[in-house]
């Protein structure tokens, strides 16, 4: 049997509703009223509430016992802890105000004890931290600085006992911990540093590093880049100074450079530990013959080039390079040599020669102080004298040559020609193992201004 189309079911249904709406109308009304009555009809039927009986149950309640807890609330102490830095202008009365600290017998003690004096002794800036009670009293106090050794530092500390105040000094030493940053240069590298919120040591051994290959006084450019992971001394996880950089990378002009630091395992011929250096990742040394500046990085005042001189009053060739630098900055040799003059001579005013090998010779003029003597061997990066301002000089600087067979050379062109030495064949297997996670450590680096700006 063939079943009807849905068009030929609900056609009918249509025209019924058109004729006849209020017919259909009604039927649907009472079937949902009859649907509704059945359901009242079926809904249980439940007691009424006011008709249920009551009844009252009382139970007595012991309290707990609240005293002990009362008592052990009183006797509870709690302890404070706060760091301040010093100020120039703090006593020590100042000083503990800033803390929080309300105890006249503790800033007494302070005052007069000889240990403590070296809380506002020499520079400010030293970070203090103390414990004190609830009731703002002193419990004990403690501060950390360098000293001369560089892998030492000291550390006061007063504490309250039962006959009150002692104070001691403890040396105790660094704790070095690697720390990764990168920056980008706008202006110079030591504001890039300081965006980058690097100390300015990091800043100078960047320089140090890659000054044979980079010319930081006169060859950056506003987009050079630079990666760096360097070493901080921590002492009881303050960071108090810094230490050694352990790798580095600098973009410039778009040319990457990279430097690692690497001490060959064992000892030498003598017995003497190997020397360390810096070094390309592919295992040449970044140590040349010849430094490329003769003090560590400054401002720059003239290149070699023309000038006009300041004192003569007329253009001449300026063979050497002017490095202005404060008077007292120690002035250093480029390589190793032979003293063959110390002393004064003409507009030079105090001034040392360096004879070194292949017909090579430095000057350094314009010294306040002579440290060397004629004859005397020095070795590269020795001091051999301070900046000044003796001779024809308008201010302090030190004037700089660096001659070949007696005619004057570009000091940075003869730095970047001068020799390297690659790792030693038995310590190359060690380079490698450490070069492959400084790799990835400058990666890291790398991400660090990346991650900052996101």
């Amino acid at each position: 049997m063939q079943l009807p189309s849905p068009s030929q079911v609900l056609l009918p249904l249509a025209n019924t509703l058109r004729r006849h709406p209020k017919r259909v109308t009604a039927t649907l009304a009472a079937l949902l009223l009859g649907t509704g009555v059945t359901a009242f009809g079926v809904a249980p039927m439940a007691p009424d509430a006011a008709d249920l009986p009551v009844r009252q149950v009382l139970e007595a309640v012991e309290a707990l016992p609240t005293q002990g807890q009362t008592d052990s609330l009183s006797d509870f102490r709690f302890k404070l802890f706060r760091t301040e830095s010093t100020r120039s202008s703090d006593t020590a009365d100042s000083l503990l105000k800033r803390l929080n600290i309300d105890d006249s017998a503790a800033a007494a003690f302070l005052r007069s004890d000889a240990n403590s004096r070296n809380l506002l002794a020499g520079r400010a800036g030293k970070n203090v931290t103390v414990e004190a009670s609830d009731s703002q009293q002193l419990l004990k106090l403690s501060m950390r600085w360098p000293t001369d050794d560089e892998t030492m530092f000291k550390r006061l500390v007063v504490e309250r006992g039962a006959a009150g105040f002692t104070s001691r000094i403890e040396t105790a030493p660094y704790v070095a911990a690697a720390r990764l940053s990168s920056g980008s240069i706008q202006t110079s590298l030591f504001a890039a540093t300081d965006d980058a919120r690097i100390p300015d040591g990091v800043a100078v051994q960047i320089a140090e590093i890659f000054s044979s290959d980079i010319d930081f006084r006169r060859a950056l450019r506003k987009g050079d880049r630079f990666n760096v992971v360097y070493e901080s001394l921590e002492a009881d996880g303050e960071p108090l100074r810094t230490g050694r950089v352990l790798s580095a990378e600098f973009v410039n002009a778009g040319k990457p450079y990279q430097a690692m630091w690497f001490q060959p395992p064992g000892a030498d011929a003598t017995g003497a530990a190997n020397k360390g250096g810096y070094y390309t990742l592919d295992g040449q040394s970044l140590r040349r013959a010849y430094l490329s500046s003769p003090v560590e990085f400054s401002r720059i005042s003239s290149g070699f080039s023309m000038r006009f001189h300041p004192i003569l009053q007329k253009w001449r060739a300026h063979l050497g390079t002017d490095f202005a630098s404060p008077t007292g900055t120690p002035a250093r040799t480029v390589g190793d040599g032979v003293v063959e003059f110390s002393g004064v001579q003409n507009g030079y005013g105090n001034v040392v020669f360096v004879k070194h090998r292949n017909g090579h010779e430095t000057v350094y003029a314009h010294l306040s102080k002579l440290l060397v003597q004629k004859g005397q061997n020095v070795s590269q990066g020795q001091t051999i004298g301070l900046v000044g301002s003796t001779g024809w000089a308008t201010g302090p600087h030190l004037h700089f040559e660096f001659r070949v067979n007696g005619t004057q050379q570009d000091p940075m062109t003869i730095a970047k020609q001068s020799e390297t030495i690659p790792v030693s064949t038995a310590a190359m297997p060690a380079f490698k193992q450490l070069a492959a996670g400084v790799k990835t450590q400058l990666l890291a680096a790398s991400t660090i201004t990346q991650t900052r700006a996101e």
